[in-house]
């Protein structure tokens, strides 16, 4: 049964013009014990009194081995959202309330496929950075590779953007691919992909044989790649997908 208990917000940055990033601790001190990919509930009340509730991916780098203290999340901006209201204007040392961890978008011992395609628009890239220690540990046993390719419509809303560059410059097993739809960088980088990330997702060549996917973000881009995987020739078991629905 999923916890219950009370975050408290210590530090926050924007990370784009509409998308920012908490850090938050438990007010009972303890620390959440999480797997990678997995979400917690924020739960909050409307102005009329009817309660309701949102759920972030836990963005903390860790392995899932032990638990952490800090928890971090990424908030988009919606207009006129109340999430948006309550997390937005939060301001540090507020109390919100919450519950979970809760989900299963998650990297699983038993794969033994030699590629994973991860796929991500938006805010779902967070569970892919939680799982970056565990990326490190899949590439060090060999024979492993790790494709990401994250969409946005320009350079300033590739989230941990530079986080994924570094990683795939100290791993070599990992590739990262920012897919810009509607401008190309000022700079643009030799791994810039033009077009939405469906698009670029036919360069990969995916085989059955081969891949396993992840799909994590808007649920047109999900949907549209879960159909071209399909048409690749990948089983539904090898397509593991989560969508993100931006609610007021």
């Amino acid at each position: 049964m999923a916890d219950h208990f009370q975050l408290r917000l210590v530090d926050s940055r924007m990370l784009a013009p509409t998308v920012r990033h908490l850090v938050f601790e438990r007010v009972d001190g303890q620390p959440l014990a999480f797997v990678p990919g997995q979400f917690l509930q924020i739960h909050f009340h409307y102005d009329d009194g009817a309660p309701t509730k949102r759920s972030y991916s836990v963005a903390t780098v860790g392995d899932g081995s032990s638990p952490v203290q800090r928890i971090e999340i990424a908030v988009s901006y919606v207009d006129g959202g109340a999430a948006t209201r309550l997390l937005g204007e939060l301001p540090v040392g507020g109390v919100i309330d919450a519950s979970g961890p809760y989900g299963r978008f998650c990297l699983q011992a038993g794969d033994v496929h030699p590629r994973y395609l991860l796929l991500a628009t938006g805010t779902g890239v967070t569970p892919y950075r939680a799982m970056l220690p565990q990326i490190e540990k899949l590439l060090a046993q060999g024979g492993r590779e790790v494709v990401l390719l994250y969409g946005a419509r320009n350079e300033t809303e590739l989230l941990y953007g530079e986080e994924f560059e570094d990683f795939a410059q100290s791993h070599p097993g990992f590739t990262f691919h920012g897919c810009l739809s509607r401008q190309p960088r000022t700079v643009p980088r030799a791994s810039d992909r033009s077009g939405h990330v469906q698009g670029v997702l036919a360069e990969l060549a995916p085989c059955a044989a081969r891949d396993i996917a992840y799909l994590c973000g808007n649920p047109n881009m999900v949907d549209a790649a879960f159909n071209a995987l399909k048409e690749s020739g990948l089983p539904v078991p090898q397509i593991r997908r989560e969508k993100y629905i931006s609610s007021r």
